[in-house]
């Protein structure tokens, strides 16, 4: 039954007279502090996602950009990678592993940062030998079996043995890569981390 008098609204109905919004409007919340309870979760979970993401780039994973084409023909310039971090923490790296890691002492003499980063492959490990010679790159004695490379060495290098704590790098592009042919041995310590995935451009993901 509709009726012309003026109802009381109950604490759960919604009214629009004016009596009802005065007699209800000091224990509403205010708007600012509905909108923040409205948000709250969301901000929360933004939040987590961030320490989330901070953490994983810190300690796990992070991406990368190639801006030279030292690693032609395998990685060219603009592709993006994703750098697992935590292998590396957990064993030494191995042979063919392509690393990303910070400018050694010797570089960071002529002028590059420390915060820079190199990509290259390992090509020895501690205990082993490296030359070059005769357009092959030799580990041990043993020469290499490289598809992955742009094209053969034009260079000599004599024979180089490994250290503990040391790796030797080249870029697969091998006559137009600034590596260890030309400043040395890569100190572990300065390896950030393993190139696992080319994720960009899309169509030439893959695993390296």
């Amino acid at each position: 039954v509709l009726s012309t008098g003026v109802m009381k609204s109950k604490p759960d109905e919604l009214s629009t007279s004016e009596s009802a919004e005065e007699s209800a409007s000091p224990a509403s919340p205010s708007l600012g502090r509905r909108l923040w309870q409205s948000q709250r979760e969301n901000i929360r979970i933004l939040a987590i996602a961030l320490v989330i993401a901070i953490f994983l780039r810190i300690f796990i994973a992070e991406p990368r950009f190639i801006p030279s084409n030292s690693m032609e023909p395998t990685l060219h310039v603009g592709d993006r990678l994703l750098v697992d971090k935590v292998s590396t923490r957990l064993h030494p790296p191995h042979m063919g592993d392509i690393i990303v890691f910070q400018p050694p002492p010797q570089l960071q003499e002529y002028g590059y940062r420390g915060d820079q980063a190199f990509i290259k492959r390992v090509v020895a490990v501690p205990g082993q030998t490296v030359t070059v010679t005769g357009q092959r790159v030799y580990v041990d004695g043993v020469p290499q079996t490289e598809p992955y490379i742009q094209a053969p060495p034009t260079y000599e290098m004599v024979p180089v043995r490994v250290p503990s704590g040391g790796v030797f790098v080249l870029g697969d592009n091998r006559n137009d890569s600034n590596d260890s042919h030309v400043w040395g041995i890569l100190p572990q310590a300065n390896i950030v981390g393993r190139a696992l995935i080319r994720f960009w451009p899309p169509e030439q993901w893959r695993w390296l």
